[in-house]
């Protein structure tokens, strides 16, 4: 379980016993660790309380004079946001059971140690968050996890996640945001989802919202909830997508989608690390692990005054940029392998191969859906290859290039630089290996001389003078 046992500072209490040595007892207990405790001993009591003031907890017990509490619960007269925690005495176990499928979060049977309150208060909240995750995968299917393919072109990517994860590691608690910015499609959600795999949250919560799909009279009831009638057709309470993720990470994928009322709102929940549900009268503190990304860079929006400055530098920490597709250079080739390798396996595939020709095709494109415009593209060719050779033939463009544009229009000098010498080794090794290693017919594709193409290949130092282009070349 991932809360501790523990009473929340500040919790209101609603305390339902008509034993006054225990309730007493219990009071003094819970008041000892901060609790706001309310105390009745009838039902009817408690029904007026619960109808005028709001609960965190309510801890009742099962007979009263005046009736059962699964009356109660029947009744609905518990909110929805209100963990209850039901007692009862030896043998009553078949009723306490009854009272958790009507809604009550715990039970303790008596006698007990008034610290195991503590315990059941926090599978009480437990509970409820996983009830509030479930119901939000339920409305966003298809969030599971993707396996990150990095490659040389995010080689500083990884170096910079390494160095947040590390320092995630000696902080623990109040974890700074992430910033993620990149195009559609180039993999924010996949990196958010790596980054929470791989840090020491890993085996707590991951909630998913995509905040541009989030109407704006909706959106601060979805991140942080709402009691009842806080609006017209809150007939329920429900806590929010912050307090759901509560010990874990929370992504909002394009951050900039939400209104500035609830930018500033989600800047409170970041810096102070508290919410307030709609319609609540007090703060709900949250350990939620935020991560944002934005396919807009933050900056430009600030300056156009559609994005809230405050909110943004302090997203703006810990920054990473994903480069579009069309900016990864060769690194597309290894990509579009591990792709296929991926949904081949989802297909239930095997020896599934991309030809030469398929390879040309892949780097000719521009990509602008990126990463994600690939991997349809590929799982395209699954479906329809009438073959185990994908050549990708419905992309177009002429799979061997003419000599006066044979260089691939996509294709980018990397910033971090290249090895000039290995580019020509390179060059003369694919033609060597497409003629049969005839080195007149490698020297003409290359449109070099014999001489010189000897010269690379035993290592000696080549003319200092440019070789003939147009030597027959034998």
């Amino acid at each position: 379980m991932a809360d501790d046992a523990s009473f929340p500072a500040g919790s209101e209490i609603l305390l339902l016993e008509d034993d006054l040595p225990l309730r007493k007892r219990l009071a003094a207990h819970l008041r000892l660790h901060g609790a706001e405790v309310t105390e009745a001993l009838r039902l009817e009591e408690a029904r007026r309380l619960l109808r005028d003031l709001r609960f965190d907890f309510a801890v009742v017990d099962l007979h009263l004079p005046d009736g059962e509490v699964l009356d109660l619960l029947r009744e609905g007269a518990f909110s929805e946001n209100t963990g209850v925690v039901v007692m009862t005495a030896f043998g009553g176990v078949k009723q306490a059971v009854e009272a958790m499928r009507l809604g009550a979060g715990d039970y303790l049977t008596k006698p007990f140690e008034p610290d195991q309150l503590g315990v059941a208060f926090s599978r009480c909240r437990w509970n409820r968050r996983a009830t509030r995750r479930d119901e939000h995968r339920s409305a966003e299917p298809g969030a599971g996890a993707e396996e990150l393919f990095f490659g040389q072109s995010l080689a500083a990517v990884r170096t910079q996640l390494d160095t947040i994860i590390a320092a995630e590691r000696r902080l623990e608690r109040r974890l700074p945001p992430v910033l993620i910015e990149g195009e559609t499609g180039t993999g924010k959600s996949a990196l958010a989802r790596w980054l929470h795999q791989n840090g020491p949250r890993a085996d707590r919560p991951f909630v998913s919202v995509n905040c541009a799909a989030l109407p704006d009279t909706l959106a601060e009831s979805e991140l942080f909830g709402h009691e009842r009638g806080a609006f017209t057709d809150a007939k329920r309470a429900r806590i929010g997508l912050f307090e759901a993720a509560d010990g874990g990470t929370l992504f909002l994928d394009e951050i900039a989608s939400l209104s500035p009322g609830t930018q500033a709102k989600v800047l409170t929940a970041i810096e102070e690390g508290t919410i307030r549900r709609l319609g609540g009268t007090r703060e709900v503190q949250v350990d939620a692990r935020v991560v944002t990304a934005s396919n807009r860079p933050l900056d430009d929006l600030v300056a156009q005054g559609s994005f809230r400055e405050d909110l943004y530098h302090r997203l703006n920490l810990l920054r990473v940029v994903l480069a579009p597709l069309r900016d990864r250079g060769t690194d597309i080739l290894p990509l579009a392998h591990h792709l296929l390798a991926r949904i081949a396996a989802r297909h239930r595939l095997r020896g599934l191969t991309i030809t030469r020709d398929g390879e040309a095709r892949l780097l000719a494109q521009t990509w602008r859906g990126n990463v994600r415009e690939l991997a349809h593209e590929i799982e395209r060719a699954v479906i329809f290859s009438p073959g185990p050779e994908l050549d990708f033939a419905t992309l177009g463009g002429a799979p061997i290039p003419s000599a006066g544009n044979w260089r691939n229009p996509a294709w980018r000098l990397p910033e971090s630089g290249f090895s000039l010498e290995t580019a020509v080794n390179e060059f003369i090794a694919d033609a060597l290996r497409e003629t049969g290693n005839n080195v007149s017919a490698a020297a003409r594709r290359l449109g070099v001389t014999r001489e010189f193409l000897r010269y690379r290949l035993s290592g000696a130092k080549e003319p200092s003078a440019p070789p003939d282009a147009n030597h027959p070349g034998g």
